[in-house]
């Protein structure tokens, strides 16, 4: 329960291993949904189609016999809006609440009367007695249809993606943690989208956020809307060295490692390692972006770079990686390739310097090779 009036009426989802097809969700998530009871009752979202006869339950649980008047619809992705047929099948004198956007995507998704629906714009107020509803249309995060609203009584923005995180409500863990790896993959490519709304929300007199995934934020909300600024404007959040790694049979590896030890013997704040080839690629992604700087490993292959590294340079691509400083080591016996291979995937991307002095292993790492990734440590450092 959020206050007596606005309700909590979402539900935990611990059968899911892949969140879209690709992000491993370890503790499970959260499809978000709340009720606002007043003299109209308004539904705000529903939830993914694998939980609705559990969220139409408890939906029907807090109105205490009364119908709601309207269903609010933040975002269409199927996570949210799978439920709104079987919700108006249920209460079919509901009306539904959208942005233009939304509701002309409603029908590629469902068979509904949208003649008595409601299609808001910026800074429209939904009047629901004691409690109202002002809009705030926020398209591009991540979706073009999307939409906040602010609860002007309670002060609550009801904010639909944005502020979310991957976990399930009943597991304990940070907002930080997984926030970071949820914004990154599913919002991050969307960085000046993102300031256009926070640049609306700083307007508003924000006590209580509530996403659809994750959990209800409390004031104060300013260390969350802060970490947005951060991760929105594509500023590193933490000092130190990112160091991803991709090894065909150690030799890499294990140069990554002895980078890492070089690091810390030079007082780096922090260095965070991931191998590529076994840690999932949303991790190190978030990992990437949380960091401004990056030290990249790769065997060469195929005349190329190891797919898993490949991989991995094209996701950041698609994420708009950017105001970074990278250097590059590569491993290869016979024709190194790798360093060419990354140098021209990273090339485009914007603000990206790539450090000059870069480093070659031919097979197995050798005392020959140390004043060179000393030189490469210093530079990244600097």
């Amino acid at each position: 329960m959020i206050s007596k009036e606005i309700r909590y009426i979402g539900v935990n989802d611990h059968d899911l291993d892949l969140f879209e097809g690709q992000y491993p969700v370890y503790s499970g998530m959260s499809y978000n949904s709340y009720l606002i009871l007043d003299e109209k009752i308004a539904v705000m979202d529903t939830v993914d189609a694998s939980k609705g006869p559990e969220f139409l339950d408890n939906l029907q649980r807090e109105l205490g016999g009364r119908s709601p008047d309207y269903l609010v619809v933040h975002h269409m992705e199927p996570d949210h809006s799978a439920s709104i047929q079987a919700l108006v099948e249920r209460y079919p004198q509901v009306r539904i609440v959208a942005s233009a956007k939304a509701l002309q995507m409603m029908p590629q998704y469902f068979d509904l009367d949208l003649s008595q629906a409601i299609a808001v714009k910026e800074g429209d107020l939904l009047n629901l007695g004691r409690h109202k509803l002002s809009f705030v249309m926020a398209p591009m995060v991540h979706w073009p249809e999307v939409m906040f609203s602010f609860e002007t009584t309670e002060k609550v923005l009801f904010s639909a993606d944005a502020f979310g995180k991957f976990g399930a409500l009943d597991v304990d863990q940070p907002w930080e943690s997984e926030a970071c790896r949820y914004y990154f993959n599913i919002v991050g490519k969307y960085g000046p989208q993102v300031q256009a709304v926070l640049k609306k929300a700083a307007a508003l007199d924000i006590q209580t956020i509530c996403p659809l995934h994750g959990p209800i934020l409390s004031a104060p909300v300013e260390p969350y809307i802060d970490l947005y600024r951060t991760w929105s404007s594509y500023t590193p959040e933490c000092e130190g060295v990112f160091l991803a790694y991709a090894s065909i049979h150690g030799n890499t590896a294990d140069t990554a490692h002895h980078l890492k030890a070089l690091l810390e013997e030079q007082h780096c704040p922090h260095v965070e390692m991931l191998d590529l080839t076994r840690d999932d690629l949303s991790d190190a992604l978030a990992e990437a972006f949380r960091y401004g700087k990056m030290i990249l490993c790769a065997s060469s292959y195929n005349a190329n770079v190891m797919p898993a590294m490949e991989d991995f340079l094209h996701h950041l691509q698609g994420k708009n990686y950017q105001n970074r400083t990278v250097a590059l080591v590569e491993n290869g016996s016979w024709a190194p390739s790798a360093n060419r291979a990354m140098t021209a995937l990273l090339e485009p991307m914007k603000n990206v310097t790539i450090l000059p002095e870069t480093v070659t292993i031919r097979g197995k790492e050798k005392e020959s090779d140390l004043p060179a990734m000393q030189a490469l440590v210093q530079a990244i450092l600097k």
